[in-house]
């Protein structure tokens, strides 16, 4: 099949169906070799580097950075760690500032996010291996969270959502306040990453509060964070369970799309062969 073509402003956009998609509307699949080309040849707008973009690449370095640091300046690698998560809310706005929103961007933004949290996770679960029911759950925790979000991203692309943010009170009222509330998504995520790094500190200071009482203020922060780090694991299953039934229905409307054809098919069929 041909790729159909389309004017845009002063730009020519190509398009074409590919086979298998799930996508309804035929404008919503662009042909992924034009894509490569364009990417590869444009020279007068360049989304590598936008703004937002070259942000979340500092963000990637500043994470790399407090790894190399991580098993022996626990202080230093906090400050770095600290700031690249900061810049996560950053990126977002100079995005919007600047219209300067993109797909990768939002990609770049989550694998960075998923990627740092998933080192930090390891490393913890290195360093309180003695506890074999804590190692576990960080285990858990770690496939909870990129599992959640790999398929809440793909249900996204699927049913042709142009932002994996864009939720409906219809789908889950839980889900649609968590990514439809700047404060609410700033406070989960920020207090989520803030328990990870109180348990990470946790490990090397072991000094008390104060005289009259043994507890360090790694495990109060750890503590004051759990019920909000516990909350954002429950959104993480609704995230996973609901997209799970988005794939689920979509294979239904395919298997009855299918059969029905099939059925088509053999009527004509039969149709023929009694004329």
């Amino acid at each position: 099949m041909q790729p159909q073509t389309r004017s845009q402003g002063e730009s020519v956009v190509r398009q074409r169906p590919r086979l298998g998609s799930r996508t309804r509307n035929i404008g919503d699949v662009y042909d992924a070799k034009y894509a490569v080309d364009l990417a590869t040849t444009t020279v007068d707008e360049n989304v590598f580097l936008f703004v937002p973009n070259l942000i979340g690449y500092l963000r990637v370095i500043l994470a790399g950075v407090s790894l190399y640091y991580m098993p022996a300046r626990p202080l230093l690698c906090t400050i770095i760690y600290g700031i690249s998560c900061l810049l996560d809310a950053v990126d977002g706005q100079a995005a919007r500032a600047l219209g300067q929103s993109s797909k990768f961007g939002a990609v770049l933004d989550m694998v960075t996010d998923r990627c740092t949290t998933a080192c930090l996770l390891c490393f913890l679960a290195i360093k309180y291996s003695q506890y074999p029911l804590m190692v576990i759950a960080l285990q858990f925790l770690l496939a909870l969270d990129f599992a959640s979000h790999y398929i809440h991203m793909y249900s996204s692309l699927v049913t042709g959502s142009s932002s994996h943010k864009k939720i409906t009170q219809d789908i889950s009222k839980i889900l649609w306040l968590y990514y439809n509330n700047k404060a609410t998504l700033f406070t989960f995520c920020f207090c989520n990453e803030l328990f990870f790094v109180a348990l990470y500190l946790n490990a090397f200071i072991d000094t008390p509060i104060t005289k009259h009482t043994s507890i360090t203020w790694p495990q109060l922060l750890a503590g004051l964070n759990f019920p909000i780090m516990l909350g954002k694991q429950i959104i993480n299953c609704v995230q996973f369970w609901k997209a799970s039934k988005i794939l689920v229905g979509i294979d239904l409307i395919e298997r009855q799309q299918a059969r029905a054809a099939a059925l088509k098919a053999l009527t004509e069929e039969t149709a023929v062969v009694v004329d």
